[in-house]
């Protein structure tokens, strides 16, 4: 419905209001850029920072898993170790 009302206030306008409009319009558009492009910087800063974080966090993870199965193939070892030396003597 506020397309409608547009419309209809447009096609009331003049020639010379129309671009009148059409100016400030772009004028405000332009004076946003540089906030925009600020706002721009900001968000891929943003981005970067948690992408990094989340390799950090995937590498710790896969340090973890790495550990972790080490740790139970040594303690597999030994178990089998010690229950040979049990059945030797």
């Amino acid at each position: 419905m506020a397309t409608l009302q547009q419309e209809a206030e447009t096609q009331q306008l003049s020639k010379e209001e129309l671009d009148n409009r059409r100016e400030e319009l772009t004028n405000y558009y332009k004076e946003s850029i540089d906030h925009l492009e600020v706002q721009l910087k900001y968000e891929e800063l943003l981005r970067d920072i948690e992408k990094t974080r989340a390799e950090r966090v995937q590498a710790q993870m896969f340090l973890a898993q790495s550990v972790a199965q080490n740790n139970n193939a040594e303690e597999t070892s030994e178990e089998s170790v010690k229950k040979t030396l049990k059945r030797s003597k």
